[in-house]
């Protein structure tokens, strides 16, 4: 073998080191660390990372709001169990994305939201620079997490902090923020690579205290009336045969919230979702699994609630147990490591549910399906939301892994109890805040994710925060079908403006004879128009058997609905609208 020549040694030791920068330092962390997708708005001064994200193989969704955008990572995360990405540009565009970073911390999902941002020597002398703002102290109150990187030499270290910060413990949002100037700071590949970092077990499992777990068996073994509450937390944990397992076991009715629907099939014969009053108002010991008591249980007061009641919580956030009443037996760990810790430590036949407490349950769900049902059967003209939505429950039976997004007021509310789950996870609607705007972020993620079909059901004015996604889901060619229940109206459509000399509509008003159907036509989607229920099943039959992105509008009687659906109660009470004299213009 010859030996290399001077000029040879020479060329060797003064050819250039390979290079590389913060924007493929920020997309090779996170394909290092399995994130698949990102769900986006581009611009100054994310463009070129979306771009290259994309050239290295992460999907990149690109949406038409940031919200939308935000809400679709989010879901992204409670489906999977992994951080949803969220990219938005700097200032506005970082704000949009926050709106939905702090409904995924309220709602317990895991998401990073990474913005650009301005510089940071004039930021921090408000010198005016391109959409200054300080965005880690905007975001700081209503996260989870939030971090800046300041070197490029610690993007790696950013984004594997963000990661596991999002899905450890309790779930939420993250935000990171990294500078305009860090995405282009260019610095050796091989030293870059050494930054970089492979998250190890980012979600650990969490063992509940074995003295804790039998103090719960105790407490369940002299319970006479003992009722389990699943929420959400409880579908997003994944440890469906272990709570089917314990439920089926000890033979305890349980309760589950919306988003639980599903984890056992709504017809199981312990539900106790169709007698849920009489169930918490008599309950003398709740096991709550994946579920706070905020309001959404009324808070486990009385007199929703039996002021008696023992209540077992489990949950993964110790400062979450005592919040609103004392909690008996906590119960720390994850979902699925307290359960097998129950089955474990409990003997056979230990923990039942008494015989008389399961009748009494059965015979009011019994009577309250057998009035829902004749109130089913009723078929007015114009259409009321129970006939439509019974038309949609009826073509997803035929269709069990459809995904079902819901948002609204009395949509939501009426949806809820009408269409019932028979799949963990296959309902998202809007959640602990109640927000309205989640709908076609979460659909687009749901269909995103699991590549199955995806029916949104939306109030009219629920659709409008997120309306133009419509483009999105026709630009990728989704398989979503949205169904609009237009009474025209934010909550209904009959309301009259006051003042009889103005020509302006009431404040919940809204356009009756709109055509939303005819918006997803003008993207190339199919659109149908449907006045009765058949003709609602028509349409969604042909339209989830098409397979893409198609809209039916829903002609709801105007009069059809109640002031903020289920939980009029939360307005304030003043002096009403009828007591008021209206001004002369």
């Amino acid at each position: 073998m010859t030996a290399p020549s001077a000029l040879e040694t020479a060329a060797t030791v003064d050819a250039p080191a390979e290079l590389t920068d913060g924007y493929h330092l920020v997309v090779d962390a996170l394909k290092m660390n399995d994130v698949d997708t990102i769900y986006g708005v581009v611009g100054i001064p994310i463009t070129d990372l979306a771009r290259l994200a994309q050239a290295q193989g992460i999907r990149y969704i690109g949406f038409r709001h940031e919200s939308n955008a935000g809400h679709a990572a989010a879901a992204a995360g409670y489906l999977t169990k992994r951080p949803g990405v969220a990219l938005t540009v700097s200032a506005p565009g970082f704000l949009n994305g926050l709106v939905a970073l702090a409904n995924a911390t309220t709602n317990c999902f895991p998401m990073v939201q990474i913005s650009g941002s301005s510089e940071r020597h004039l930021v921090d002398l408000k010198q005016g620079d391109y959409e200054e703002m300080d965005q880690l102290a905007a975001a700081q109150p209503f996260v989870k997490a939030a971090y800046r990187v300041s070197r490029v030499e610690d993007i790696g270290r950013g984004i594997a902090r963000a990661l596991r910060t999002a899905i450890s413990g309790r779930p939420g949002g993250v935000y990171l923020d990294i500078p305009a100037a860090v995405l282009g700071s260019i610095m050796d590949k091989e030293e870059g690579d050494k930054t970089l970092s492979r998250l190890v077990d980012p979600s650990p499992r969490q063992l509940p205290a074995p003295e804790a777990v039998d103090r719960a068996i105790e407490i369940l073994e002299g319970a006479q009336r003992p009722l389990v509450v699943l929420g959400k937390g409880a579908a997003y944990a994944q440890a469906d045969e272990r709570i089917r397992e314990f439920i089926e076991s000890t033979g305890i009715p349980y309760v589950p919230m919306s988003m639980a629907k599903g984890l056992l099939p709504d017809n199981h014969p312990q539900s106790a979702a169709t007698a849920r009053s009489l169930a918490l108002k008599k309950a003398d010991v709740v096991m709550l699994i994946g579920a706070r008591l905020n309001w959404l249980l009324n808070h486990g007061e009385a007199p929703q609630w039996n002021p008696d009641a023992k209540f077992i919580q489990v949950d993964i956030e110790p400062k979450e147990l005592d919040s609103n009443q004392p909690i008996a037996a906590p119960l720390v760990g994850d979902i699925e490591s307290v359960l097998e810790a129950l089955a474990e430590r409990t003997k056979p036949g230990r923990i039942t549910a008494p015989t008389a407490w399961r009748e009494e349950l059965a015979a009011r769900s019994k009577q309250n399906i057998a009035k829902m049902a004749e109130r089913l059967k009723a078929d007015p003209h114009p259409m009321q939301f129970m006939g439509a939505l019974k038309a949609v429950r009826d073509v997803i039976h035929e269709h069990p892994e459809t995904y079902l997004v819901n948002e609204g007021a009395n949509a939501l509310d009426i949806a809820r109890n009408v269409i019932d789950m028979h799949v963990p996870r296959h309902r998202l609607d809007s959640g602990t805040w109640g927000v309205m705007g989640i709908g076609m972020g979460y659909a687009i993620a749901a269909a995103v994710e699991s590549g199955e079909p995806v029916v949104a059901v939306e109030g009219d004015s629920a659709f409008g925060f997120s309306g133009m996604e419509l483009e999105t889901i026709c630009r990728y060619k989704l398989p979503i079908v949205t169904v609009i229940m237009n009474n025209g109206g934010v909550y209904r459509g009959d309301d009259i403006n006051p003042l009889e000399s103005d020509d302006d509509p009431s404040p919940t008003t809204l356009m009756l004879q709109a055509r939303h159907d005819l918006m997803i036509e003008a993207f190339g989607g199919k659109g149908y128009r449907a006045t009765t229920p058949a003709e609602v099943t028509a349409a969604l039959t042909e339209a989830l058997a098409s397979g893409g992105p198609a809209l039916i509008d829903c002609a709801i009687d105007p009069s059809a609905g109640t002031e903020s659906g289920h939980i009029a109660h939360l307005n304030p009470k003043g002096i009403t609208v009828g007591n008021i004299t209206p001004a002369k213009k």
